[in-house]
């Protein structure tokens, strides 16, 4: 026995020793679309909500939404990772698809089995070709056998398989990062959506009760002969369409809570927001540091996704150039075999059987070919990929960077015009009530100060979500160091 086991250790040495090579492309990171920087850090000034990242400012960490000062949007985000289910699903997902790195390094060891039997046969005499003197009564058979299998990983199938699973976890992992990050992001977007519709309302129903005073007024004048009937008609308009204005509103309020409720893992009807107006003209917005497009790349986890599935793509071009060369399978096999419970254990009934094998397909048609450029065009498929999210990432910065400089520029200029309709409304009242003017200037004054006012809240809004949105764009203080290295 000793003589055939250092035949097998003959035969498995050398073929161990071959393991080392590896076919198919080395991976190497393809180059993305670059520019030296933003096109919107040419036009940056103080209060635009966001600033050029210099070496020794503090990058976003973690719980980002905190620079608002909202305790409020604090406590909602908190509830967001242990709530919301579709951040459990991407969880989830991450870790089915850590456990297909074990399923496929499983592979990188020999399989040992074992089937023991007992069984008892009894051979018939009148079987074809079976002479009928050697039929006996029945034997039986005792068989406790220990298989053993394993493929060498010459051409780097195995070892491949395992990194590609690998490079597919941590694509999970940042898809995991880009669904908490666009959670979050969503969250902070529509609790502002509802402070905003809070302000609205709170705006209209002054407007409303400001609209029933000026009713009074005109009807006060009419009754005295002052003011025709059509003034008051018009005030009465005047009034029911701020009030449709002011019930319309509270749609739009709904609608934003129930998605709050639902992102923090609440049904609708067992979650309730109470109304807390925008403040239009809070302190400056947070100044998001933005750094150079370059570093982006580092810090955008779907950027990172899509970097490790394009990795991942390049393996299956390996994987599949190794069914061009031999599988070279060691197997044996021992155990004890006897023919009796008597005899099962003694050591004569021992059996054993050590050797290798090699398999190779010598015609397919094609399969193996077509399967290596089915993989090389998923490879370049995930390439173009990787690129176009490069692409989009530098769009939704630069789209967030002009929008916030624009609203910041239209925010003063919005200011200034809404406090001059409300000095012409209120000089078109006094006119009005001393008899000069007639109540159409008046109405037009309503109107115009009230679209004003809204636009300011409106504008306010759209600044807080630009501000979110780039901080969303800039990957929310997420770096690719955290990938697991599983």
């Amino acid at each position: 026995m000793k003589r055939y086991l250092l035949i097998f250790a003959g035969m498995a040495i050398p073929l161990l020793l071959l393991a080392g090579c590896m076919v198919g492309p080395k991976y190497a990171k393809p180059t993305a679309p670059l520019a030296p920087d933003f096109k919107e850090a040419t036009d940056w000034k103080e209060g635009d909500g966001w600033k050029k990242a210099q070496p020794n400012d503090r990058p976003l960490r973690g719980k980002w939404w905190e620079l608002y000062g909202d305790a409020k949007l604090n406590e909602l985000e908190e509830e967001v990772n242990p709530s919301n289910q579709t951040l459990k699903i991407a969880e989830a997902n991450f870790r089915q698809a850590r456990t297909a790195i074990r399923f496929n390094r499983a592979a990188e060891a020999p399989t040992i089995g074992t089937s023991p039997s007992i069984t008892s046969l009894r051979a018939s005499a009148n079987q074809p070709y079976f002479p009928s003197s050697l039929a006996n009564n029945g034997s039986g058979e005792f068989t406790l056998p220990l298989d053993l299998s394993y493929e060498i990983d010459l051409w780097g199938r195995v070892r491949r398989t395992v990194t590609a699973a690998r490079e597919e976890a941590q694509a999970s992992d940042a898809d995991l990062e880009t669904a908490r990050l666009s959670l979050h992001a969503e969250l902070a977007v529509d609790y502002f959506e509802v402070r905003s519709a809070d302000a609205q309302e709170q705006l209209l129903n002054d407007t409303v009760a400001a609209y029933r005073k000026a009713l009074d007024l005109t009807q006060n004048r009419y009754k005295g002969g002052a003011a025709p009937r059509s003034d008051v008609a018009q005030a009465q308009t005047q009034l029911d369409a701020a009030r449709v204005q002011a019930t319309d509103i509270m749609v739009q309020r709904a609608e934003y809570e129930h998605a709050v409720a639902i992102l923090i893992g609440k049904p609708p009807a067992a979650f309730s927001l109470p109304p807390v107006p925008l403040n239009v003209q809070p302190p400056q917005l947070p100044s998001v540091p933005v750094s150079l497009p370059a570093q982006l790349l580092e810090r955008r986890p779907d950027i990172a996704a899509a970097e490790r599935r394009m990795a991942a793509a390049n393996e299956q071009i390996g994987i599949a150039q190794t069914a061009y060369y031999p599988t070279i399978n060691l197997a044996a096999a021992a155990g004890l075999e006897g023919s009796s419970l008597l005899n099962w254990f003694n050591w004569p009934s021992r059996f054993w059987a050590v050797g290798a094998g090699a398999s190779e397909t010598l015609f397919d048609g094609g399969r193996r070919r077509a399967t290596t450029e089915s993989a090389s065009a998923g490879y370049d498929a995930s390439v173009a990929n990787y690129r176009q999210t490069v692409l989009t990432s530098f769009q939704q910065v630069e789209d967030n960077l002009v929008v916030l400089r624009v609203l910041n520029t239209e925010s003063v200029q919005q200011h200034e015009t809404t406090a001059s309709s409300e000095d012409s409304l209120r000089l078109f009242q006094n006119r009005y009530s001393g008899g000069v003017d007639t109540y159409l200037q008046v109405v037009t004054s309503q109107t115009t100060a009230l679209a004003n006012e809204r636009n300011d809240i409106d504008l306010m809004r759209r600044r807080l979500e630009a501000n979110v949105l780039l901080i969303k764009a800039i990957g929310g203080g997420w770096d690719i160091s955290v990938l697991p290295k599983l």
